[in-house]
């Protein structure tokens, strides 16, 4: 499986945008995310949404054909394996109430 691909260069801060600057510009930070630049969109100044170019988001997916670790546990030849539940028995200690 292939390690995540960092999307902003670690020199280059990730522009933030408010929620209504960022709909006033809107075809600016589309333009920006698509030249592969993430613009960070914040609402009632929470981050809230971080806008991606396709290909950053197609990369950051998992792949379709990946199996999900139910998959690979149901398949594993440990599947069967059956775990005894021993109980260990210890001394009673007398308490003084």
């Amino acid at each position: 499986m292939a390690s995540p691909v960092p999307l902003a260069r670690p020199h280059a801060p990730q522009p933030v945008w408010k929620l209504a600057e960022a709909k006033a510009k809107l075809s600016k930070v589309v333009r920006l995310a698509a030249a592969g630049q993430p613009q960070r969109v914040t609402v009632n100044g929470r981050n809230a949404v971080v806008v991606v170019s396709t290909d950053d988001f197609d990369r950051l997916q998992a792949p379709s054909g990946a199996p999900t670790l139910h998959d690979l546990l149901s398949r594993s030849p440990l599947n069967r394996l059956e775990f005894g539940r021993e109980s260990i028995q210890g001394p009673v200690r007398e308490v003084d109430i």
